[in-house]
């Protein structure tokens, strides 16, 4: 490694040492919220505030540091607080956060399939319209979806999954369950226009969700992110799947330190604002959990795809700030309407950068193949 490498990393060392032995932690958040207060007013350069989401992850990092044997201790742990939590937790403020947000809003700043999740660039040319697309054919490969199969998938979002496999595998059926009405009321809309007659979408809190039927595939982007007991979570999906059915799972994650959002001081306004009640699994997160389902495939998928999928949202938001101004007014009020442009934008840089850290191999996403055993027997 450079030598500018190990200068930054002994100086971050020092500042977190520093931080514990002089009990900082009220001076820092006094700090960062000034800086915060000035970063509202969108005065701050993007390459500022690059460096200083980079100096956090440093932080970050350094705080899941430890010996193999403090690390497995640590997950462990976490593993069976997971297991004596809820099903989810602040579902409501993570849909407030998001999903009720105007959709009008992300028709601006997500691609043409309206993607609100990690993309796949698989050319350098590449824009968003074929990245989404791109990441789309491949849950359908790696899920093994067939026509004629029934479909459920967990958390659609507005849709892009769901109509995805709708027109692609005519003859099945998909249903979609969303905890957003006005996700509903969009995906219903789009399959009207699209003549897609082979989707139901329901409007559930995953909470209390129960499936109507059970199903030959359940898919599921980015909700499991939302989730607690995933123990619990997974024997609830295996009853909704047919024996020798599979679920299919994309989330993203930290390639071996689960940890939940939390706002323990200010510089977790992530969670404060956006992700409420989240988890950030490891790679190996779920495979503490495969006491119905089991395991047949795993893969990794780099972080710079989400980086760049990233980029692209804030560069949307960038070119459409006239129409989104009037959104963001209308939802949070005209007072407040610069300030949450701009944390819209804090959002995808730190997403950017955090997916982008280490090239793109400390954090990055996971897709799992889970399938359910023919015969009636949990798998032991």
């Amino acid at each position: 490694m450079s030598l500018c490498y190990h200068a930054q990393s002994a100086v971050v060392r020092l500042l977190t040492w520093l931080y514990d032995l002089l009990q900082l932690g009220a001076v820092f958040d006094a700090t960062l919220t000034v800086v915060m207060r000035v970063t509202e007013l969108n005065v701050v350069p993007d390459c500022i505030i690059r460096r200083g989401i980079r100096l956090l992850l440093k932080i970050r990092l350094l705080s899941m540091r430890g010996s193999l044997e403090q690390q497995l201790e640590r997950k462990m742990a976490f593993v069976h607080e997971l297991k004596c939590l809820p099903v989810a937790v602040q579902t409501a403020a993570a849909n407030e956060q998001h999903y009720e947000v105007p959709t009008e809003y992300f028709v601006l700043v997500l691609g043409r399939h309206l993607k609100y999740s990690c993309c796949l660039y698989n050319n350098a040319g590449e824009g968003l319209n074929e990245a989404e697309r791109n990441m789309l054919a491949l849950y359908c490969a790696r899920a093994k979806l067939a026509d004629g199969q029934s479909v459920l998938e967990l958390g659609c979002g507005w849709g892009s999954m769901s109509l995805f496999m709708a027109q692609a595998f005519p003859n099945s059926s998909i249903t979609a369950v969303s905890n957003s009405a006005t996700q509903r009321e969009f995906i219903q809309r789009r399959a009207r226009d699209l003549d897609v007659t082979n989707l139901t979408v329901i409007t559930a809190d995953m909470v209390d969700f129960q499936a109507p039927s059970t199903y030959d595939r359940i898919i599921s982007i980015e909700m499991f992110e939302h989730m607690k007991n995933y123990a619990e979570l997974m024997r609830r999906i295996s009853t909704w799947l047919k024996p020798g059915g599979a679920l299919f799972v994309h989330i993203f994650c930290h390639k071996s330190s689960p940890y939940h959002f939390e706002v323990r001081d200010e510089s977790d306004w992530m969670a404060r604002y956006f992700f409420s009640g989240g988890t950030m699994p490891s790679l190996d997160l779920l495979l503490y959990f495969q006491q119905h389902l089991a395991l047949q495939q795993q893969w990794w998928v780099n972080g710079q795809h989400y980086s760049k999928t990233c980029e692209a949202w804030l560069a949307n938001q960038d070119k459409f700030r006239k129409a989104i101004m009037p959104i963001f007014a209308q939802t949070y009020g005209h007072d407040a309407a610069l300030k949450w442009f701009v944390y819209w934008r804090l959002f995808y840089l730190a997403c950017s950068e955090l997916f982008n850290f280490n090239g793109g191999e400390e954090w990055g996403v996971g897709h799992f193949l889970f399938v359910k055993p023919a015969a009636a027997s949990k798998i032991v």
